[in-house]
């Protein structure tokens, strides 16, 4: 699917409950180009990819390394000889630990690719080596598991970190940009409008999961996921228990409650 001026979208076939319709993968490129977020090691993903390429395909990116979005990569650069861009895999278990990248973003730096060129934005918080690419000429932010249509992305503690996120949210708001392409869904139009929902709804649960913990004086996680995510399916519940981690965990760090023994108390209990 085309998306702007030589920019296309190809859905790998991985759909399901956390990759919603399937991973994004990105190319971009008039002719030298470059592809964003590989996806799955799958072949007849590989073969969209490479056709989408036209044997031109000289960088691969990678917005983070959870094994639906990166694994791809090696194999992809081997067959094309593309430059592999992205930051090493946290060691938390949850990450494709076969990426190797050939170069390290640094935040804020342009990186020219041929005709295009985009920019790197470190956004921790999902996992602590997200980052988020703005392609300029096009206004178009790619934010990986950053922003997601529809949903709100989970964070996965250790290595996500609930107060990273948000600090990251409001890193996106000063620039510039129209379109946010996601990791998995449709690209979003009025983009900040997106953003701005997306960190209200992070405070809402936040003070959601406040509220319920001081009715109760005391809770554990488990206690506490069905009460603060009784708008979720349960079968939802497993991921949502990881987030409401995270959340203590930031309250925790803020001094806005305690822990002991994996019971939880708002400070003022």
């Amino acid at each position: 699917m085309a998306l702007g001026a030589a920019v296309w979208r190809i859905v790998a076939g991985n759909a399901g409950l956390m990759t919603g319709p399937g991973t994004n993968t990105y190319v971009f490129g008039m002719q030298e180009r470059t592809v964003l977020d590989p996806g799955p090691d799958d072949e007849r993903h590989l073969d969209a990819i490479l056709t989408a390429g036209e044997n031109n395909i000289r960088w691969i990116l990678t917005t983070h390394t959870h094994r639906d979005h990166s694994p791809l990569a090696e194999k992809l650069a081997r067959l094309t000889g593309a430059q592999v861009i992205g930051l090493p895999p946290p060691r938390d278990g949850r990450q494709d630990e076969s990426f190797i990248p050939d170069r390290l973003p640094a935040d804020g730096e342009v990186l020219n690719l041929g005709d295009s060129a985009v920019v790197a934005i470190h956004t921790p918080g999902h996992a602590s080596n997200c980052v988020c690419y703005l392609l300029e000429r096009e206004r178009l932010l790619f934010t990986g598991d950053h922003v997601l249509e529809g949903v709100s992305p989970v964070i996965l503690p250790p290595d996500g970190d609930m107060g990273a996120y948000i600090a990251s949210l409001d890193k996106l708001m000063p620039l510039d940009f129209e379109r946010i392409a996601p990791g998995h869904g449709d690209v979003m139009p009025r983009a900040k409008r997106v953003i701005t929902a997306l960190r209200a709804h992070r405070i809402f649960r936040e003070d959601k999961l406040l509220r319920r913990l001081t009715d109760l004086h005391e809770a554990s996680i488990a206690t506490l996921t069905p009460l603060v995510y009784d708008d979720v399916p349960a079968d939802r519940h497993v991921w949502a228990r990881l987030t409401l981690e995270a959340h203590l965990i930031k309250l925790l760090r803020e001094g806005r409650v305690t822990e002991q023994d994996g019971n939880w108390r708002p400070l003022q209990a």
